[in-house]
């Protein structure tokens, strides 16, 4: 692969997910400006809510990310990266949905966990694979 290609689909996937981060983020603090609450949650629903569901994406995006562009410098083909990339995008995005809908369990938030988890063992895989082979 040349290298001015390499990198290409990782910086998709980065630049998508900070976006997502980046929105959470923005949530969180409408909740703050909303319920005046500049530390912690007041044991407000909707800003402990919105806590997780950015805390949640921080937890789970740069692991994955890290494995993505690791991928991608091992010269796998974009394809892998893109699935894992996507993967893991829309369950983030289903997740931080349904956990900001609702503290409890929900469809939304447990698709979004076992897409996320789906994504982590195909990028973990995946890694494992381009290192031996």
């Amino acid at each position: 692969m040349p290298l001015e290609s390499i990198g290409h689909a990782a910086a998709l996937w980065v630049g998508l997910h900070l976006l997502l981060l980046l929105i959470l983020a923005l949530l969180v603090v409408r909740q703050r400006q909303k319920h005046k609450v500049a530390l912690g949650d007041e044991g407000i629903a909707e800003l402990l809510q919105a806590i997780r569901a950015q805390g949640n994406a921080v937890e789970y995006i740069p692991p994955a990310l890290i494995g993505l562009v690791v991928l991608e410098l091992t010269g796998a083909p974009p394809l892998l990266v893109h699935v894992g990339g996507l993967v893991l995008f829309v369950g983030r995005v289903l997740h931080a949905i349904g956990l900001s809908n609702s503290g409890g369990v929900s469809m939304l938030r447990t698709a979004g966990v076992v897409l996320t988890w789906l994504a982590y063992i195909f990028i973990i895989a995946s890694c494992l694979f381009f290192a031996v082979g």
